[in-house]
């Protein structure tokens, strides 16, 4: 498995998808939002920063993910979009909601916590696609922090209804 240095528009592409809704989201955060951070279990978070850190600057740097035609490996990068645009679809229907706690953590398509497990999925399956083990790794890194993250937000609101 070799990996290729080199600019990658489609890791660029994916973080554009990823950071727009979330720049939308800083001015729309549900209620109680803030207060759910403080709580927040540090290891989780560790895990979800170095993950951040690391699937950010990957996507970018290996060329590994941009298209390759002729290949059946297109499939991989095809199923990874279609993973981001249940992502911004995710968005779409917070942002037309109440913007409630439980609308921030809610499924898609049974799905739960969309908002952090699409993008986790379609990251790592970019990774499949480009065959790069780095991204691979990383985003299993931040996958155990931000899912976990969510999950146990979504047990918090559980408590409270």
């Amino acid at each position: 498995m070799i990996m290729n240095f080199g600019f990658s528009y489609i890791g660029l592409i994916y973080l554009a998808m990823l950071f727009i809704p979330n720049v939308f989201w800083i001015k729309n955060k549900p209620d109680g939002y803030d207060k759910s951070v403080k709580t927040e279990n540090k290891m989780l978070k560790i895990f979800e920063s170095i993950g951040q850190i690391f699937v950010t600057c990957i996507v970018l740097v290996f060329k590994d993910f941009n298209v390759k035609f002729g290949s059946l490996w297109i499939i991989w990068l095809i199923l990874s979009f279609l993973f981001m645009m249940l992502y911004e679809i995710y968005w779409v229907k917070y942002f037309k909601s109440k913007k409630t706690m439980e609308d921030f953590y809610s499924s898609l398509l049974g799905i739960p916590v969309a908002g952090a497990t699409l993008p986790c999925i379609s990251f790592l399956i970019l990774g499949i696609y480009g065959k790069n083990i780095l991204l691979i790794i990383a985003v299993i890194i931040l996958s155990i922090g931000h899912i976990g993250i969510h999950i146990n937000h979504k047990k918090e609101l559980i408590k409270f209804i």
